[in-house]
């Protein structure tokens, strides 16, 4: 590794971490000198080589060489290093190119004036490709600042940007620094430090006429924020310079430990999270807005949403703000957006949004393309919304769902065809036995939904099982899905002496009209004959036990790690009745509970009563679910193998080479 800046260092420990010797070269007598004094460098590259790395310092490189391909660097002391791969990370400088083909004034970075105008008065310029009064920053803070005064600038207000005081708060191969103002010393500055070997902290205050003007910190990096703001007001610190060292708790206190008095008596122009420019004012008016959680503080004022170094501060300010009311605020969705999972599905139905990008943009995302908690949720949202008009997205969908398999701990996967209500066929079990045998499978397991799982199969032959299974007149058991599992029936009134209906053959409709539905968890039906209860109807989403006179209907049970009894929604007369009832409960609960909501919890949220009201005794609102669950289910796809078994290999070959292994989180 070639440069011990920041980036140099984090991709050597990276490198490390994948069982690589690594050796970092760095030209200058100290590590990451910009940000470091001489002390906190050499604990940073004792730790590091603590670590089991090799760091060279004031290693200049003279030539990388190797016949074909790299076999070492030699430095311009005549020191070869041996090497299978250079890594360089020796620097940036402002991208300009652009900018002087234009005709703009470039020196060192694009030049700016206070409100970002260049040389053309048409043309602005924000960021590290830009010069402001012969500066250039390459940090993201100064970014918030220019931003600020370009916006002045636009708006016609007076104050204009300044220049920045920077500091640097950094996590570096995990371990913590902070750096800002002169801290190189100088005539008339006085020095504070505090060194623990034990616990590995180095801290290091620079004071002259009794105002702070640099500080270093190595290893706790809690007080950075403190001391940048006593810089950057030039406070005079004489009353509590005995306590100065020691950080804002003790200093606030008068030497009692005090964090949220610390906190609490911060500026408001004091910075909170150096990542993203916020200042304790912002993070202030986010919570008094209505941001009672962290996740909801991340997502309004993105303060502790990036490197998450600055979460006890935000923590310690929803305390001192709020009280005892931290986290009672409703849940967001994800860290992306302050909006919870009821509010995106209200909006997406109100403003007829249509894509995700479109709901990310309308409802103000934090990140540009979401994260693996809220696309799917969003998938989901406008594919129940919007059905034959939305296009499921693939690349949303948990790698289980992509892959319509599940995939196992060896990285293999198990298939589960479908068999309607549990019935199968010489036809289907042979062609069950050939796959096993085709692609020498490890075992087959009858599965507590009366299916058979075939487990151990490779990533790259399941388009080929599911073209065999496929020829049988076999289709996917969506056993990896948000969506139907199963239908789980007992052999009911036609063979066993105890049955009162046909359960078996109920249980097979109730399958062929629910199958290939998307919801917003998975989702297990069964169908008991008589109230022995053999198919175990009553811990199932949705169960009917058949009773002499008709068809008692269940509905919110779960026999998973909480196990919840069935409520009972109510008893109908036919076949038919079981089946509206059906239909309608499923697109009730496709509607209204949050993507990854059982229906046992979405139950008990929403009460029992409410399920009935909508269900049982609103006839026609019943009848409009039931509607729009038929319809939603003439768009539901066939067999996820179907279209690409007959020839299309090519395409279903790149479609599973593009799952990553580390999309296996699914």
């Amino acid at each position: 590794m070639i440069g011990g800046g920041l980036l140099g260092l984090e991709a050597a420990h990276g490198l490390t971490l994948r069982g690589m010797n690594v050796t970092v070269l760095h030209i200058m007598p100290t590590l990451m000198e910009r940000q470091l004094d001489e002390a906190a460098a050499w604990l940073l590259k004792s730790a590091l080589e603590g670590r089991g790395q090799t760091v060279l310092t004031g290693a200049d490189t003279a030539e990388i060489y190797g016949e074909g391909k790299v076999e070492g660097v030699r430095l311009k002391d005549g020191r070869d290093i041996p090497a299978s791969l250079v890594v360089m990370a020796v620097g940036i400088r402002p991208s300009v190119a652009l900018a002087r083909e234009a005709g703009l004034d470039v020196g060192r970075g694009i030049k700016v004036d206070d409100h970002m105008v260049t040389s053309d008065a048409d043309v602005l310029a924000v960021g590290e490709c830009v010069e402001h009064d012969g500066n250039v920053y390459g940090l993201v803070a100064p970014l918030w600042d220019m931003c600020r005064s370009l916006a002045d600038g636009l708006t016609d207000r007076h104050s204009g940007y300044k220049g920045s005081v920077t500091s640097t708060k950094l996590k570096v191969a995990g371990l913590d620094v902070f750096s800002a103002g002169d801290f190189s010393g100088g005539e008339g500055c006085e020095d504070i430090v505090l060194r623990d070997a034990s616990r590995g902290v180095y801290k290091r205050v620079v004071v002259k006429d009794d105002k702070v003007v640099g500080a270093v910190l190595y290893g706790d990096t809690a007080d950075g924020g403190w001391y940048f703001d006593l810089l950057r007001k030039q406070e005079d610190v004489a009353d509590i310079r005995d306590l100065l060292i020691f950080g804002q708790a003790f200093a606030s206190g008068g030497g009692a430990l005090d964090p949220k008095a610390a906190v609490a008596a911060l500026s408001d122009h004091a910075e909170i999270c150096g990542c993203n420019g916020v200042s304790k004012g912002q993070v202030v008016a986010c919570i008094e807005q209505g941001a009672c959680s962290l996740d909801a503080v991340r997502a309004g004022c993105k303060a502790s949403a990036s490197c998450g170094s600055c979460t006890g501060l935000v923590e310690n300010l929803m305390a001192v703000v709020l009280g005892d009311d931290v986290q009672s605020g409703p849940k967001t969705m994800c860290k992306c957006t302050s909006f919870g999972h009821d509010d995106v599905r209200r909006e997406i139905v109100a403003q007829d949004m249509r894509s995700i990008p479109e709901v990310m943009q309308k409802l103000h995302w934090s990140t540009p393309d979401g994260c693996s908690s809220c696309r799917p949720a969003l998938n989901y949202y406008l594919l129940c919304a919007l059905p034959g008009d939305y296009v499921d997205d693939q690349r949303s969908r948990f790698v289980n769902e992509r892959m319509h398999a599940n995939i196992q701990k060896d990285g293999t996967y198990s298939v589960v065809p479908r068999m309607w209500g549990g019935l199968t066929n010489p036809r289907e079990l042979r062609a069950i036995a050939d796959v096993v045998e085709k692609f020498n499978a490890p075992m087959v397991k009858v599965t507590g939904g009366q299916r058979l799982d075939i487990f151990g199969i490779k990533k790259e032959d399941l388009p080929a099982v599911w073209a065999d299974l496929n020829a049988a007149g076999m289709v996917s058991g969506h056993a990896y899905g948000k969506s139907l599992r199963t239908v789980k029936t007992c052999v009911g009134s036609e063979w066993c002496r105890f049955g009162t209906q046909d359960s078996t053959g109920l249980g097979v409709k109730i399958e062929r009209m629910t199958w290939g539905s998307w919801m917003p968890h998975k989702f297990k039906i069964a169908a008991s004959g008589c109230p022995r209860n053999c198919a175990e109807a009553t811990i199932k989403d949705f169960g009917v036990v058949c009773v002499d006179s008709g068809y008692e209907l269940h509905v919110g049970g779960n026999g998973g790690i909480h196990v919840r009894v069935t409520d009972l929604l109510c008893k109908v007369t036919t076949e038919q009745e079981a089946m509206d009832y059906c239909a309608a409960f499923i697109q009730l609960y496709r509607e209204e509970a949050r993507y990854l909501e059982r229906t046992a919890p979405w139950i008990e949220r929403v009460g029992v009563d409410y399920v009935k009201q909508r269900i049982v005794e609103d006839g026609a609102g019943r009848e409009a679910l039931r509607c729009r669950f038929l319809y939603s289910q003439s768009f539901s796809q066939d067999d996820p193998w179907a279209e690409r078994a007959d020839g299309a290999h090519g395409e279903l070959h790149q479609h599973i080479a593009e799952v990553r292994p580390m999309e296996m989180v699914g």
